[in-house]
């Protein structure tokens, strides 16, 4: 029931997503920096570019791994309104966190897109991915900001996620793809072997590779039918 690592993991979740395979309107857009080797292996598998698409997680302070909202690209900001409440944090501390996490989310913009355009996602398929569904704060936020750019259909794919944010997802999103529920979940990390953090520079690099990947394979299928 365990991943090798986010490859493996990646390579199961596009056996799943092969439905969307060889279409010229599905874009796969990974949620950094987990998400973007699951991504690759999906991209690469459905033979659609890959793209990233900015989330950050608005931690608790002093517990950062423990959501309490999430903010997107395009100033969507998602709220965890129960963890709040329990927790008894004010407004006033949510807006300092949402305002480092604003500060690291425009860092990664400029550093993975490296001054490209982002992805024009109007009426498209947009497959969302990441390594897996906690709480599942970031993909809502993803959701939320994503709708405002008109695709015309949005799934949700993860290789690992809990069972009822999974369900939660699929009534964001059109669809939703958890190849593994486990039952108790306890945490993303600990269905892989390797859950190594994944590094900017990993990122850049499999974001060059799915773009060198896709013109090959365009390049091929002209002179194929060029014969």
């Amino acid at each position: 029931m365990i991943f090798r690592n986010r490859i493996d993991a990646g390579r199961q979740l596009a056996q799943r997503l092969q439905h969307f395979a060889d279409r010229n309107d599905v874009i796969v857009l990974a949620l950094p920096r987990g998400g973007v080797p699951i991504g690759y292996e999906v991209a690469h598998a459905l033979n659609a570019p890959l793209d990233v698409f900015l989330v950050r997680k608005v931690g608790v302070p002093g517990h950062a791994e423990y959501a309490m909202g999430a903010i997107a690209s395009g100033g969507v900001r998602v709220l965890n309104d129960e963890a709040m409440r329990m927790l008894g944090i004010s407004n006033e501390t949510f807006e300092a966190v949402v305002a480092d996490e604003e500060v690291e989310l425009k860092r990664r913009e400029t550093l993975y897109r490296d001054g490209r355009p982002a992805p024009d996602v109007q009426n498209k398929t947009v497959i969302l991915v990441d390594d897996g569904l906690a709480t599942g704060s970031s993909m809502k936020a993803a959701v939320h900001a994503l709708r405002r750019l008109g695709p015309a259909y949005i799934v949700v794919a993860v290789p690992v996620g809990a069972a009822d944010t999974c369900a939660a997802l699929a009534n964001e999103a059109d669809e939703a793809i958890c190849a593994r529920e486990p039952d108790p979940f306890y945490g993303v990390g600990l269905w892989y072997q390797d859950f190594t953090p994944t590094s900017d520079e990993e990122v850049k690099e499999l974001l060059a590779r799915a773009e060198r990947d896709l013109h090959l394979q365009d390049s091929v299928t002209l002179e194929s039918s060029n014969q």
